[in-house]
């Protein structure tokens, strides 16, 4: 199958040969993953192009001299999502109350310098969490944007008791200035390629007074746009709410698998993405499932027991499925 690629791809290719540095190359190698229209046939330019990124991040890494876990975290679990926000927002005090990082909580801004991972327990998945360094001009160094896009979908917290809304802007700016955009927005403007990622708005210091108004506001304003909740992460208020909401978020589904005559192992699902189908979910068990599968029998979906079903059957959240080759 032909690629089919666009002049902006190959203008994007221009600016990737002309390039000195490494965060020069993998910015034009970004924008050209960006332009790239996903089928079958860029399947593996795409693939080519993820492992050019990969090795040009080690290379700047050992240049720059900074902390390689800082630049390149790999993803882990479920899903890989990045806290972001202005400083003193709340972020490192929120990753540490639902995951297992230890990040460095004060009253005082500018306390994250890294980007610190973490895991959260969501039932029976583990979701990824990192704790950024706060959003301002000095910060945003090449290697937080690629954090940023390389992320499944990004947490948006802002302080309840200090004028939630101006942060709002102040961060959808700034991220706009690397690219980065959130919500339903278009993705594209002026012929710009941007980067559209899922976000969560989280409103912080739940328990310091006068927050709820202010929560009423940054509700009524964004709620149309994206999800958004209130909690206090000091005192433990909406934290189990919040993580069934990240899960939403993610838009993904869990799906197990059996061998005939044995029961379902419901502590290691298969995570897709909600609209998979059996041909991905076998094509995710091992590679050459896909093209062996014959069919498969389903329990849940609402439907009988142990029907059987072809691959192009649309899965649902919770399903136990059985592959016959």
């Amino acid at each position: 199958m032909p690629a089919n690629l666009p002049p902006q791809y190959f203008e994007a290719e221009k600016n990737f040969r002309l390039a000195k540095r490494p965060e020069e190359k993998i910015a034009a190698l970004e924008e050209m993953l960006a332009i790239m229209p996903k089928h079958k046939g860029t399947d593996h330019l795409r693939a080519e192009l993820r492992g050019r990124i990969a090795k040009l991040t080690q290379l700047a890494t050992k240049k720059s001299g900074a902390h390689r876990a800082s630049m390149a975290i790999e993803k882990e679990g479920a899903a890989q999502v990045a806290v972001i926000g202005l400083p003193n927002a709340g972020k490192s005090q929120l990753v540490a109350s639902i995951t297992n990082a230890s990040p460095t909580v004060a009253e005082y801004p500018f306390t994250t310098q890294t980007a610190t991972p973490g895991m959260m327990e969501f039932e029976n998945i583990q979701i990824q969490l990192i704790d950024t360094p706060p959003l301002v001009p000095q910060s945003i160094e090449w290697w937080l944007r690629h954090m940023l896009i390389r992320a499944d979908a990004l947490l948006v917290v802002v302080d309840l008791s200090d004028a939630p809304l101006a942060q709002m802007e102040d961060i959808t700016t700034k991220l706009e200035e690397i690219r980065i955009v959130i919500g339903e927005r278009k993705a594209e403007e002026s012929g710009t390629i941007l980067y559209q990622k899922k976000a969560l708005i989280i409103g912080s210091k739940l328990d310091l007074d006068n927050t709820s108004e202010n929560y009423t506001t940054l509700h009524n304003k964004y709620k149309e746009q994206f999800p958004v909740i209130a909690i206090s992460a000091k005192e433990g208020i909406g934290l189990e709410e919040l993580k069934l909401k990240i899960y939403q978020m993610l838009d993904i589904i869990r799906v197990y698998t059996k061998t005939p005559g044995q029961k379902p192992d419901f502590n290691d699902p298969i995570i897709l993405k909600r609209g998979s189908t059996l041909e991905d979910a076998a094509a995710d068990v091992h590679k050459d499932f896909a093209h062996k599968l014959k069919y498969a029998r389903i329990w849940g979906s609402g439907k009988h027991d142990g029907l059987m079903v072809k691959r192009d059957h649309t899965l649902q959240d919770g399903d136990v499925i059985e592959l016959h080759l």
